[in-house]
């Protein structure tokens, strides 16, 4: 009687119902669970973090965050290596994304830089550009040099897609502020804009792209020949276009393209 009367008073105080005081608690399988999950995921996708997880697998991002942190289940972290390119000023060009609406049509507004990657004592450059509305690389080229060649075969190639973008914009760099460079955009009718002086935030597509680039790829050492080096470059570029989940899009950038494209499709034929 005694036992039973404590067993009352204790589901009373912990306001739950008296046959659930011996129920196994359920939570510590789900989370095992949960933890394989995430262990398969990364084997695919070594880079997600919660936010991606949770896009992956459809539940909250909290959850996500809350397993991943009890295992011990980490992305890499990104480390701040800033390479910064040779401003010129004696140009006229202004900032037009300070004053721009969002961005929403594709081919709006592309974005260009370029980065230095070090393998095995030798410098390369990475130069890319991004359309800011699907965050899609465009074109990528890869060269031992960071000038205006580097820069305009960039341009070159994504102009090849046979799409054009309404705005070039990038930073005050030499190399993108070279005369080749620049009339090859006025050529093909495309305004430039330029971030200002010292101000890499203006251009943040493109810093955030080489912030993460450079922790998924991870150290550029380990390969044994320079044709791999840059066979695995061109693989992670493909792999970010068409199935690396983007946390703002919530879906590779490539398919985010496609959905845009279907929609305007719709909306002319509804027109």
């Amino acid at each position: 009687m005694r036992q039973s009367s404590h067993k009352t008073v204790c589901s009373q105080a912990l306001g739950i119902n008296r046959k659930n005081i011996y129920r196994p608690c359920r939570q510590p399988a789900k989370d095992l669970l949960l933890k394989q999950q995430v262990e398969a995921i990364h084997r695919e996708h070594p880079a997600y973090g919660h936010r991606r997880i949770d896009c992956h697998l459809g539940i909250n991002h909290k959850r996500a965050q809350r397993v991943m942190s009890r295992f011990q289940l980490h992305p890499p972290r990104r480390t701040v290596r800033l390479y910064t390119t040779r401003s010129t000023t004696s140009h006229a060009y202004p900032n037009r994304l300070k004053n721009l609406m969002p961005v929403t049509r594709p081919h709006q507004v592309w974005c260009s830089d370029l980065t230095r990657l070090v393998y095995r004592g030798t410098i390369w450059y990475l130069a890319t550009i991004e359309d800011v509305a699907t965050r899609r690389i465009m074109a990528y080229q890869i060269g031992k040099r960071h000038n205006s060649a580097l820069v305009l075969s960039t341009l070159q190639q994504a102009l090849a897609t046979g799409e054009k973008p309404t705005i070039f914009h990038s930073d005050q760099g030499n190399e993108f502020m070279a005369q080749r460079c620049t009339d090859f955009l006025h050529q093909h009718r495309i305004l430039i804009s330029v971030s200002d002086v010292a101000s890499p935030w203006q251009n943040g597509y493109q810093e955030s792209f080489y912030g993460r680039f450079k922790a998924e790829f991870g150290d550029m050492n380990r390969f044994d020949f320079v044709g791999e080096f840059l066979e695995a470059i061109h693989h992670h570029i493909h792999y970010y276009n068409h199935q690396r989940i983007h946390t703002a899009l919530k879906m590779p950038p490539a398919m985010f393209a496609s959905q845009l494209d279907s929609d305007c499709c719709l909306q002319k034929l509804g027109t």
